[in-house]
């Protein structure tokens, strides 16, 4: 029964990792990546549709991101869908394709996508420690002995302060990244 719960409880923390990872990824460094625009969602056949679905994204010379719509008809919604984003970026609409240049980060900046980041990484750690709150309730009503109880306890606990390294760890990297310049 314990090793069901710790099971359970691994695997949402992972869970909660993978979208860690995800909100990290849209804060945006210096260069130009299609990830920026995961955010961005496109009125498609009256549908809020994920940009990456409605068009091609690639990155050209390091600091441009092209973005090729399957539809040409979808050029003035994506370009709308980029300024409703509030990313900071400007499209360049020519007809064909929607260019977008990456300007470099300012000192200034980097600084506000560093808090962004740590922002993330604590609403992450909030969430494992309710994960944790719940595995240690399922720990209770497990109907273990007092011994095996707080032997649960504490397995919940070392896997949750080995979540929150990794949280640390990714939010250390993204920082480090960020004030790169």
């Amino acid at each position: 029964m314990l090793n069901l719960i710790i099971e359970e409880t691994k695997e949402r923390m992972e869970k909660s990792i993978d979208a860690f990872k995800g909100e990290l990824s849209t804060v945006r460094t210096g260069r130009a990546n299609p990830t920026m625009l995961d955010r961005v969602t496109v009125m498609y056949w009256g549908e809020k549709t994920p940009l990456n679905q409605v068009a091609g994204i690639s990155v050209v010379e390091g600091r441009q991101l092209l973005i090729k719509p399957y539809d040409k008809s979808t050029l003035k919604d994506i370009e709308h869908g980029i300024y409703e984003a509030e990313l900071g970026l400007t499209p360049q609409n020519d007809g064909e394709v929607i260019r977008i240049n990456v300007p470099a980060l300012t000192e200034e900046r980097r600084k506000e996508y560093v808090k962004l980041a740590k922002k993330y990484a604590e609403e992450a750690k909030v969430s494992l420690r309710n994960i944790r709150r719940s595995a240690n309730d399922d720990v209770e009503k497990a109907g273990l002995t007092e011994d095996e109880e707080k032997a649960g306890k504490e397995r919940v606990q070392k896997l949750t302060d080995q979540y929150v390294k990794i949280i640390d760890t990714l939010t250390k990297e993204k920082e480090t990244d960020l004030m790169k310049v």
